[in-house]
């Protein structure tokens, strides 16, 4: 076994046995509305749009994003981690109609559009810097 796959194996190992152990780290949120949506900012640093579900109820709205990475480390000083983030809040009357949401530079966007929510429905995160590259090609 090569050192770099040695080096994986652990990394996935310890990410594993900390996400068997771990509370999600609640996330801050900025809500606000903006003229054809409320729009919903949260910090996610460390994570990618997969790694993100956004899940809406009538009045309600969750997102979560799992455990990146822990890879073994000796910390000298250990605030956060990278992922297992939760975060759910009450919608006002009259907004979930649908959801748009976007993930860069470590910031979450979340559009939630007026109308009713029938159903809880889940929405896939799209990665707003590599669209913006696409754009440009």
């Amino acid at each position: 076994m090569s050192p770099d796959s040695a080096r994986h194996d652990e990394v996935a190992q310890a990410t594993a046995d900390t996400e068997r152990v771990m509370r999600p780290q609640e996330v801050p949120v900025n809500l606000y509305e903006a003229s054809d949506a409320l729009v919903l900012v949260a910090p996610l640093p460390a994570v990618q749009p997969e790694d993100v579900a956004i899940d809406l109820w009538p009045g309600r709205l969750r997102i979560t994003a799992s455990l990146r990475s822990a890879a073994p480390r000796q910390y000298m000083l250990h605030e956060w981690d990278y992922g297992g983030y939760e975060r759910e809040v009450d919608l006002p009357d009259g907004w979930g109609g649908g959801v748009e949401a976007s993930l860069a530079n470590g910031q979450l966007a979340v559009r939630i559009l007026p109308g009713a929510v029938e159903a809880r429905t889940t929405t896939v995160v799209s990665d707003a810097a590599r669209r913006r590259g696409d754009e440009g090609a």
